[in-house]
């Protein structure tokens, strides 16, 4: 703080002896002492009041500047999700349209087909939650099982190789 040799305090030391006495020197040199040490300790109480101000601010600055990039994020999300959303909702859209579609081109087949002979209409099974597994389900609804008449059994049993994996009971052959 000042600068101060050693040779300007012993002249200040001797001064004070002569102008306050021996008796009274050690009494105000401690008087001093508590002086000087109370104004370091007021000098360092409000630096680090100073300091603490000063971080204060740069907290608020950091928080503001966290929270706007919180919000800037938020909004992003946002935007983000209502543009996969769109895509998503016109893409259940067109399954919806195309499962409808499927299922009237498959009403208009059943029609065009007629009842078959002694067996009703199946009736409309509950549409699965896949429109992939609509189709096949209906597809599978709607194709007939080939017909096959005894008759056409054994022409065709005369006519296939004997060894096709087909396992014969021992009491059947003809």
């Amino acid at each position: 703080m000042f600068d101060v040799s050693f040779t300007e305090l012993m002249l200040i030391g001797v001064i004070a002896l002569v102008v306050i006495g021996p008796e009274r020197l050690p009494k105000v040199a401690r008087t001093v002492g508590h002086l000087l040490g109370r104004a370091q300790r007021y000098v360092t109480d409000v630096k680090t009041d100073i300091q603490r101000e000063i971080d204060l601010d740069e907290m608020t600055k950091l928080k503001k500047q966290m929270d706007d990039a919180a919000s800037s994020l938020q909004a992003s999300m946002r935007e983000t999700a209502a543009s996969v959303q769109e895509p998503m909702a016109q893409a259940r859209d067109s399954l919806h349209e195309a499962s409808a579609s499927v299922e009237d081109l498959i009403d208009q087949a059943r029609s065009e087909v007629g009842p078959t002979s002694g067996s009703a209409r199946p009736a409309k099974a509950a549409a699965p939650a896949e429109p992939a597994l609509a189709s096949a389900a209906a597809s599978a609804a709607t194709t007939p099982a080939p017909a096959v008449s005894p008759a056409s059994n054994l022409a065709s049993d005369a006519s296939a190789p004997a060894d096709i994996g087909v396992k014969e009971k021992p009491g059947n052959l003809t």
